[in-house]
């Protein structure tokens, strides 16, 4: 990739010295226009078909969407009938208007007018192509005879609203797009504009909207912002207007660049779900919303069930949406890093301790349950993973707390297994692991039965005394110790067959059930000859039952391990 400069000529931006919206932010929502059914519909391999497009409808008002684009009705017969079949079955809501898109050509114009008879709200949506590169190579044109087919397009429209108003009491609405406003002389949009305005009678009482779509993404966000704020300062009749944007994504910044096109001004932005559109999509909308619900903002729109809503776009669109999209991405709320997952664990617990009402959980922006998605996929393990995060998933699949000194011992394990499996391990493989390397393992020792029995003595102290049956490689032996405790007991009755070295250094229990008979599971952690250290389990409806079952395949591991620190 050689010779940049001498095949491609760098942006001009606008040249502002005052610019305000870097100091401004978002505070509230812009109204929002869906252009699924349009703008994204056309940019499909295989365009919706009637009943697909009707599911997306129903979708998008659900979401809450009060302007949808649903088509181009006088592009193709099939347009045309979608329209016809929204209107004529009754889908439309009262409190939703639908938007249909035309050129500024007037046999277009009067197809689309009797496309959307009989609708309740309407905005007639039309634009004509005023880019300095449009001018030239497409239509020939210099910049009066482009403002000429706007004009003349917006005197046609206004007639015939005015007809059809006087006939039905439709609302209609009135939206002018200067196609390729980004690759337009930024007066000249504004001149174009105004003219349109003119034409239209706009007012601040019935705005017109001024759409202003970066057709073709060109240059960086915040040139972007430059041109809406340029754009909102220089125009006339200022309050007679709504200024709305449609960014494309062709340089991947199509969220920031309608963010700061927000800040710059603008009050209603148009987009589709997921990014959909001609080339590399338009502007993600679910981004777009729930970045402002993240930052405190109501959006004013209701991604709560997100998957579902994943769901409905893939049936219809025949599109995926990628794993790491933001938010509905299938590893959006993911880490396999092990200093991540630590964090996120703690983050978690931190919330289920503090009395704070806001979400601070690190790596995660927002709380995966407000859009309805799960914690559990949260950490996933692979060999990159961390000693704690193997521990939070035993957390929420099982309610095991292993204690932080057996992260170590139990994420080597997992590492060890990702290792040979060559892949992440999934929920179940995890407890599989866990569940062979301690609750099922084979080992040398298998206690058969057992009593414990305290004795008091005369100078009130107490001793506890053990007696069992243990069976060692196949042979039953019975053992017998007393001690200050359970514990101690059964080290002591242990020693008696000649299992001795090994030294008590910790212990944890918990319960993992309710109830009068509700199991416990205890950790125990031992000293091995050889100075290492080694853990065991046990769960019973006992703690001391499980702290004896604990030592035991402390015993058993260290025995099969050969005393090697794991």
């Amino acid at each position: 990739m050689q010779h940049a400069n001498k095949k491609y000529i760098p942006f001009t931006p606008v040249k502002m010295t005052n610019r305000e919206w870097p100091d401004k932010v978002i505070t509230k929502a812009p109204v929002w226009c869906s252009v699924d059914l349009r703008d994204g519909n056309q940019a499909l391999v295989t365009p919706m078909q009637l009943d697909e497009k009707l599911l997306l409808f129903k979708t998008l008002v659900d979401i809450g969407f009060k302007e949808i684009e649903v088509g181009f009705p006088s592009a193709s017969d099939t347009e045309y009938e979608i329209l016809r079949t929204l209107i004529e079955g009754n889908y439309i809501p009262d409190d939703v208007t639908v938007q249909v898109l035309v050129q500024a050509r007037p046999e277009l114009i009067k197809k689309t007018f009797e496309a959307v008879k009989g609708a309740k709200n309407v905005i007639i949506h039309f634009y004509n192509s005023t880019s300095t590169l449009q001018r030239k190579v497409v239509f020939k044109k210099d910049m009066d005879g482009i403002v000429d087919i706007a004009v003349e397009g917006a005197r046609l429209i206004r007639q015939l609203t005015e007809e059809e108003v006087a006939k039905s009491g439709m609302n209609i609405r009135y939206e002018y797009s200067p196609e390729s406003f980004t690759g337009t002389e930024i007066d000249f949009s504004i001149r174009i504009c105004e003219e349109v305005m003119r034409e239209l009678g706009a007012t601040k009482e019935n705005p017109v909207i001024l759409n202003l779509p970066s057709t073709v993404e060109m240059s960086t966000p915040n040139t972007y912002a430059d041109q809406i704020e340029y754009f909102c300062k220089h125009l006339h009749n200022r309050e007679a207007a709504i200024v709305s944007i449609h960014p494309h994504n062709d340089r991947g910044t199509a969220v920031a660049s309608a963010e700061l096109a927000i800040m710059a001004g603008a009050e209603r932005v148009e987009g589709t779900l997921f990014g959909n559109g001609e080339r590399t999509g338009n502007l993600d909308l679910v981004t777009v919303a729930l970045n402002m619900f993240t930052q405190g903002v109501d959006p004013e729109l209701d991604f709560t069930n997100i998957l579902e809503i994943k769901k409905v776009y893939e049936q219809c669109t025949k599109m995926h949406v990628h794993e790491r999209q933001p938010y509905a991405g299938e590893l959006a709320f993911t880490a396999f890093s092990g200093s991540h997952q630590d964090a996120i664990r703690k983050g978690f617990e931190y919330m289920e301790t503090s009395e704070t009402p806001y979400w601070e959980v690190p790596y995660l922006p927002i709380n995966p349950a407000d859009i309805n998605r799960e914690y559990e996929p949260v950490i996933r393990i692979n060999s990159q993973s961390g000693k704690g995060g193997a521990a939070f998933v035993l957390e929420h699949a099982c309610g095991y707390r292993l204690p932080k000194e057996m992260h170590p011992e139990f994420g080597a394990i997992v590492k060890a297994a990702s290792d040979a499996y060559g892949d992440e391990l999934k929920e179940d493989q995890i407890v599989e692991l866990f569940n062979k390397e301690y609750l099922d393992f084979k080992g040398k020792y298998t206690l058969l039965q057992h009593r414990f029995t305290e004795l008091r003595e005369l100078d009130g102290t107490t001793e506890t005394r053990f007696e069992g049956y243990i069976n060692d490689s196949g042979a039953i032996k019975m053992i017998v110790g007393s001690g200050n405790g359970p514990i101690d007991s059964f080290f002591q009755a242990i020693s008696s067959i000649g299992v001795t070295g090994y030294e008590f250094v910790n212990y944890h229990e918990h319960a993992i059930s309710r109830g009068s008979d509700a199991l416990g599971i205890c950790y125990i952690e031992l000293k091995v000859p050889g100075n290492g250290h080694i853990f065991g389990v046990g769960i019973n409806s006992n703690i001391n039952v499980a702290a004896i079952q604990g030592i035991l395949c402390a015993i058993n591991r260290a025995e099969a391990y050969h005393g090697q620190e794991q």
